[in-house]
């Protein structure tokens, strides 16, 4: 390796500090879901060409697939190298949330985690734009916070929403950019960079990235992790996709470390002016 090269790296690796969430480490800042994919090959490909730490699976679907006698993602991934976050996608109510945390945390320890007490808290009652409950994903997370779990819930982008959940003790707050499966973007870069700018925990930007681009501005703003799904499960190429979206997330964070440069209303010349002999 080139010795600029190899310094540049070392400068990286002590300021790109792993992500921790509820007091456990991961390498990387890219967390996926694992639902829409055409197939669990795919799936499974795309997880891992993704280089991510966390992967998100939906307990009630399989649950549902288990019942059915159906083989599902659970039983394809190597689980002493990934995370499992259990997420209670489904779930209308509080009450039915707490249910799907329980059996969520129940089946990361028969995966051998025996230390896993994450949940991504889901409470969606609007089946049109999937926007989640704010007073029943409050209403939750207090109830599991007590009993042990390291809560990550998921929210709309509102910066009152979040200080609450982070007062509580939510181990982080899962503000959408737009509506779940959306591929809009960033459609709430305002209120996210309040979030951001008042958190003490971690912020985990979820829901409505539609390609890498958009990855890695969330990053640039200074979001800890990004989470998504469809983006690379409804690509054209989701392996290729998932690639993608490992490198704009690793960009984007070195992007925010380094500093953006101040925007100016006017030109400022990148060639000194000094000692120029114009020509007569």
């Amino acid at each position: 390796m080139h010795k600029k090269t190899q310094s540049l790296s070392i400068e990286l690796y002590k300021h790109n500090t792993p992500l921790i969430l509820a007091g456990k480490s991961f390498t990387s800042r890219l967390m996926l879901g694992t639902g829409k994919y055409k197939s669990l090959q795919e799936a499974k490909d795309s997880i891992y060409i993704s280089d991510t730490s966390i992967v998100t699976v939906a307990i009630r679907r399989a649950q549902h697939a288990k019942q059915l006698g159906k083989s599902n993602l659970i039983d394809a991934l190597d689980w002493d190298k990934i995370w499992l976050l259990p997420n209670t996608a489904g779930c209308k109510t509080a009450e039915e949330a707490i249910r799907v945390a329980i059996l969520g945390r129940e089946m990361a320890k028969r995966l051998g985690q025996v230390d896993n007490n994450f949940v991504k808290l889901e409470v969606i009652p609007d089946p049109k734009y999937l926007l989640p409950d704010p007073i029943g994903t409050l209403k939750a997370a207090e109830y599991l916070i007590k009993r042990n779990f390291a809560v990550l819930p998921y929210i709309n982008a509102d910066p009152i929403l979040a200080k609450q959940l982070e007062n509580i003790g939510c181990a982080s707050v899962m503000p959408l950019a737009s509506p779940i499966g959306s591929g809009q973007g960033l459609q709430n870069t305002m209120n996210l960079n309040i979030i951001i700018e008042n958190a003490e925990i971690p912020v985990i930007v979820d829901a409505g990235i539609g390609t890498a681009s958009e990855a890695a501005k969330v990053m640039e703003l200074g979001a800890s992790a990004v989470l998504l799904n469809t983006a690379v499960a409804n690509a054209c190429s989701p392996c290729l996709m998932a690639e993608s979206m490992k490198f704009s997330v690793l960009s984007g964070r070195i992007a925010y470390l380094a500093g953006r440069m101040q925007k100016t209303y006017t030109a400022q010349s990148s060639s000194p002016v000094e000692g120029i002999s114009y020509i007569q």
